[in-house]
């Protein structure tokens, strides 16, 4: 397993692995993941994966992958929350590790770096999870998240109505940021 920053030349491992989610909704519908109506196109994909590196390299996001044997498997990014003053310290976190993979400490590994990686970009990172979502929730605990809120019913899927638990974390700022 190795973890490193997304690159250009990661196109189509993302593409992959976002097209994964629509596969497994047709096995697992109770998924919590958020998907579009249909699956998007290559030239959408494309143009999304165009926004992604431009966010990176403009510093509103923070963006890891993780790859086995050469194949991206899973990502974890952190996107500005907003643009304002007010708000530019907050990220928005977001994590997907390819099924066939999940269980094998990817996620776990993809949140540490990432997390790590935010010291000095964000001050706090929050997110969104399925209630239903134990696995992932106990994963976000384990990285210092703490439940602040939950939204009930925000996630529908056929008739089906879940809550979502609002998790929030302070990132320390990086070391040679710190006042003596």
């Amino acid at each position: 397993m190795r973890v490193r920053p997304l690159e250009w030349t990661d196109f189509p491992g993302w593409v992959d692995l976002y097209y994964s989610r629509y596969e497994e909704i047709g096995r697992n519908p109770d998924l919590g993941v958020y998907l579009q109506a249909s699956r998007p196109t290559l030239p959408e994909e494309a143009a999304l994966f165009g926004q992604v590196m431009k966010a990176v390299l403009a510093g509103d996001a923070v963006i890891r992958i993780a790859e086995e044997a050469g194949r991206l498997v899973g990502t974890c990014t952190v996107w500005r929350r907003g643009q304002h003053l007010e708000d530019r310290h907050l990220g928005e976190l977001g994590i997907a590790v390819h099924p066939e993979f999940r269980g094998r400490g990817f996620g776990d590994a993809l949140l540490g770096e990432t997390l790590e990686r935010c010291r000095g970009v964000f001050e706090v990172v929050e997110l969104k999870v399925v209630a239903v979502n134990e696995r992932a929730v106990g994963l976000y605990r384990k990285h210092g998240f703490e439940v602040c809120g939950r939204e009930p019913r925000a996630f529908k899927r056929g008739d089906r109505y879940l809550d979502e638990i609002l998790m929030s974390r302070a990132i320390e700022p990086a070391p040679d940021a710190r006042s003596p």
